[in-house]
């Protein structure tokens, strides 16, 4: 489809559509027209990744269905990549997946079929979030040694910090002025964090901002599902917790790293590297090639994840029906004994495992290979030889549900 790559500069409005849709992508493109941005579009992850480094536009509006790989393994590479990471995203799809892609750092999701009106609200949103001078983030927490050094770590020149050290006072806030992003304690000697968010929820005269629940308190399931109606992150404080919270924080402010100080930017660097998605996580790699086994072991391993072993899809079945409690499976579709489709098609059948994540490995990169994947109840797809990040990307993505 026609586009303006040719005529964008560093100084263009600019919009990417990564849609595979002609007809839905060419009212993408026609509204952006409208609202005098440049429009660049691209019919796959991989085009769509490729434009995004090349030429940074302002924003992205973002299809999940896309024909070679899951626009939400798109949305993780580029919020994984310095140079991207503060492009706000809005991401528009038949399937909902709002939660997935808000923790992830979207600006917006919107599910299809789309009102025109909705769309042009969406593109409105993301100019606010590309234009915007001063963020503003809301610091509740009780310790004001602790409520001081959170509020120094996250400020800057485009980043006020306003602190609170009750919910009393948190509300006043709330209702005064618009935040960013709140980080938030749950022990505050009026009300407890869960009181204060119930409210925010409930009280139309609150903002309720992007909530990172930053705590020092040990959560069990229950308080965590309860937190986590409310709260697109839970960080729990410890050893080198500063790093993760800056990097979640820069993430949902849409700071472009590039302009932050060197120690800053390191943090960064350093909240990433150690992958706390991976942390503690239980990954079934069903793999018959010793080689391969070798070689995803030695990528999940030093990230956190325990790797465990299936030979064949009977052992994979068996590992998950019968073994620890797995958070992700890797399936090769051609092994011995029962192959990788029937092993899933056997999982599903299964109302425990309904929403175990599952991700098809096959050799065969053909056209119907990912329908035959997706048919057989696979989260998604993808071809050998693998790519590394790729294939992080993608079990970045499916290991968070």
């Amino acid at each position: 489809m026609p586009d303006d790559r040719d005529t964008i500069d560093t100084s263009s409005r600019s919009i990417l559509v990564v849609e595979d849709d002609p007809a839905f992508a060419k009212v993408l493109l026609d509204l952006a027209h409208e609202l005098e941005f440049k429009a660049l579009v691209a019919n796959t992850a991989e085009s769509g990744l490729e434009l995004a480094r090349h030429y940074v536009p302002s924003a992205i509006v973002l299809d999940v269905g896309l024909p070679d790989r899951s626009g939400l393994a798109v949305l993780d590479s580029l919020k994984r990549d310095s140079a991207t990471r503060h492009i706000p995203v809005h991401v528009v799809s038949a399937s909902d997946y709002t939660r997935a892609a808000l923790e992830m750092g979207a600006a917006g999701y919107a599910l299809k079929p789309v009102e025109r009106a909705q769309l042009v609200d969406a593109i409105k949103h993301l100019e606010a979030k590309f234009t915007q001078k001063l963020r503003r983030v809301l610091v509740v927490e009780d310790d004001p040694v602790l409520r001081d050094s959170t509020a120094k770590l996250l400020a800057a020149d485009d980043v006020e910090t306003v602190t609170a050290g009750t919910t009393a006072a948190a509300l006043e806030h709330l209702e005064t002025t618009t935040f960013d992003c709140m980080v938030l304690d749950l022990a505050l000697p009026d009300r407890s964090g869960l009181e204060l968010l119930e409210d925010m929820a409930h009280g139309e005269q609150y903002g309720f901002p992007p909530v990172i629940v930053y705590t020092g308190r040990s959560l069990t399931n229950d308080q965590v599902h309860e937190l986590e109606k409310f709260s697109r992150s839970i960080i729990i404080k410890g050893a080198r917790s500063p790093e993760r919270l800056l990097d979640e924080v820069t993430l949902f402010l849409h700071q472009v790293e590039s302009a932050m100080p060197p120690d800053r930017q390191r943090m960064l660097r350093d909240a990433r590297n150690r992958e706390a998605v991976f942390e503690g996580r239980r990954i079934l790699v069903a793999e018959d090639d010793v080689r391969n086994v070798f070689a995803l072991s030695s990528v999940l391993e030093p990230k956190g994840a325990i790797v465990e072993i299936a030979r064949n899809g009977r052992e994979a079945v068996e590992a998950v029906k019968n073994g620890p409690p797995i958070d992700l499976v890797l399936m090769d579709i051609m092994m011995p004994e029962m192959d990788g489709l029937e092993a899933t098609r056997q999982l599903r059948a299964d109302p425990r495992f309904a929403k175990l994540p599952i991700i098809a490995l096959t050799a065969k990169a053909m056209i119907d290979d990912r329908e035959k994947c997706l048919d057989a109840g696979a989260n998604d797809y993808i071809a050998k030889p693998l790519d590394v990040d790729k294939l992080l990307s993608l079990a970045r993505v499916w290991i968070r549900k």
